[in-house]
């Protein structure tokens, strides 16, 4: 076992300000680039799901966070986010070991855009105040000669208990998108975080603690879908927001619905980049690359479908193969690594079976289908690229969150737009284009939460508005009314005259 890498040693589970000794299994975590043991996790059961539920409940019930100014609350989270940076390489040690995350990602989303956000939800949260109503005036139906003169103000307040469930791909940044939006909105908070990485929750315990919360407002309990379930049913919590694939999110649906809780649901993706015969190619293509092996395929939004026009998909294949075949797979411990492990075993098999359903759908396998050479331990899988695939396919239509990418012809846009939409999913998408003006009147018809011309901004973009059409979700996180998702809108009216 690996007794190097940080916060792998917690006591136990983080339910009303304490550490309290979970009554489930234990799980032990590994390296994925390594398959070496880096801890044994606390796993939580029903009895420790009811323990976090109450506190947070009686938190929020008879605690003072809710009752607190949004400048108070924001204070304590400067300080909780001051001491996650003073921490930092702590911290990145930690997702390195647990989550596989590469060098080249951990000042993007990873790392720096965990903080980045919630610098910008604090921000916003120093922004909220009562709006006021247009003024009234009209005859009283009730009272002959007495006008109603009146107006009145809309106020956000808190829903009260928020379970936060995310995944393994980028928990540090969903563990915070869930928190810390949350709580500056007044609520309190249950975190769920994926079962393969539940140090990178754990821990926020420590700096939950040290900046002062109190006991009771996060509460970070762990487990498999049994604890989600529990979580999800139970009637004392007021707001669900999970990320996730769309088959758990309908899940969630039918299990939250005897109980009428407010849901927001980050779902899955298999986003389109749509390249017109104008585009530069070179970029197009790097853009492409980059893409499908970032964080090796494991992120919904992934750009992986690339529609692109039949008069420059060739040269466009070629290109996007020369550039992925040269990016270094290994142990993200290398800085100079750039695709690194997926999460686990069964991940690397799905995505080896996934190069397998296409080829007997007849795509062209291109770059990449199997285990990278000299990576025998770690669940490596080759950057894979298939050609002249038919958008119906299997390996078109579903999310693998394995590093495999797929070309697809077209001769119009309006075929392209078409293609593009031709998904249950519509989280993202990207026009590539040397004509502003046609890309923009693309991206308007995408039925997707999110489009990217010419490559928009590139990493996490925290001031635009995240989430999906479709099977891609409900609701949005990110973006200027991000704390609305978390709050419930009141309208006080009184006459003044």
């Amino acid at each position: 076992m690996d007794m190097n890498v940080p916060f792998t040693n917690v006591p136990g589970l983080f339910i009303g300000g304490e550490w309290v000794k979970a009554t489930g299994e234990h799980h032990v975590i590994v390296n994925p680039a390594t398959e070496v043991a880096i801890g044994t996790a606390p796993m939580g059961g029903k009895d420790d799901v009811d323990a976090a539920i109450a506190a947070a409940r009686h938190a929020f019930d008879h605690g003072p966070w809710p009752l607190m100014s949004f400048e108070e609350r924001a204070a304590v989270m400067r300080k909780f986010l001051a001491i996650l940076q003073r921490r930092s390489d702590e911290i990145k040690a930690l997702l390195t070991a647990e989550v596989g995350v590469v060098a080249m990602l951990m000042n993007g989303a990873q790392f720096g855009g965990a903080i980045a956000a919630s610098e910008y939800a604090i921000k916003l949260a120093t922004r909220i105040e009562p709006e006021p109503l247009a003024l009234e005036f009209k005859p009283n139906p009730y009272f002959a000669g007495r006008d109603i003169f009146a107006t009145g103000v809309t106020v956000r307040e808190p829903y009260g208990v928020v379970v936060g469930i995310t995944p393994h791909n980028y928990p540090l940044l969903l563990n915070l998108a869930k928190a810390v939006p949350a709580l500056l909105t007044g609520n309190t908070v249950v975190l769920k975080p994926s079962e393969f990485t539940p140090f990178s929750a754990l821990f926020l315990g420590y700096i939950a603690a040290e900046a002062g919360l109190p006991p009771g407002t996060l509460n970070i309990v762990t487990g498999g879908p049994e604890v989600g379930q529990q979580l999800t049913a139970d009637p004392r919590v007021d707001l669900l927001s999970f990320t996730g694939s769309d088959t758990v999110g309908k899940a969630i649906m039918a299990q939250s619905a005897s109980t009428l809780k407010k849901l927001h649901l980050e779902l899955g993706g298999k986003s389109a980049m749509i390249v017109r015969a104008d585009a530069d190619l070179q970029k197009a293509a790097a853009m492409a690359a980059f893409s499908f092996t970032m964080h090796a395929g494991q992120g919904c939004a992934l750009l992986t479908r690339y529609l692109v026009h039949n008069s420059i998909r060739p040269a466009f294949v070629e290109m996007v193969k020369a550039i992925a075949s040269s990016l270094k797979v290994g142990n993200p411990a290398d800085p100079s690594v750039i695709v690194g492990p997926l999460i686990r075993e069964a991940a690397r098999r799905k995505t080896a079976e996934y190069v397998q359903i296409g080829r007997d759908a007849g795509a062209k396998l291109v770059l990449g289908g199997g285990r990278p050479a000299g990576l025998d331990k770690g669940y490596f899988h080759e950057p894979t690229l298939f050609d002249d695939v038919d958008n119906r396919s299997r390996i078109a239509q579903e999310e693998i969150f394995g590093p495999i990418g797929v070309v697809i012809g077209f001769d119009t846009d309006d075929e392209a737009v078409a293609l593009a939409n031709d998904s249950r999913f519509g989280l993202n998408g990207g026009v590539m284009s040397a004509n502003p003006a046609a890309a923009y009147r693309i991206a308007l018809r995408l039925r997707t939460g999110g489009v990217a011309i010419n490559g928009g901004t590139g990493d996490l973009f925290v001031q635009a508005p995240f989430g999906g059409y479709k099977h891609s979700g409900i609701g949005r996180e990110f973006g200027p009314n991000w704390l609305n998702e978390f709050m419930a809108e009141k309208a006080i009216t009184y006459p003044i005259g």
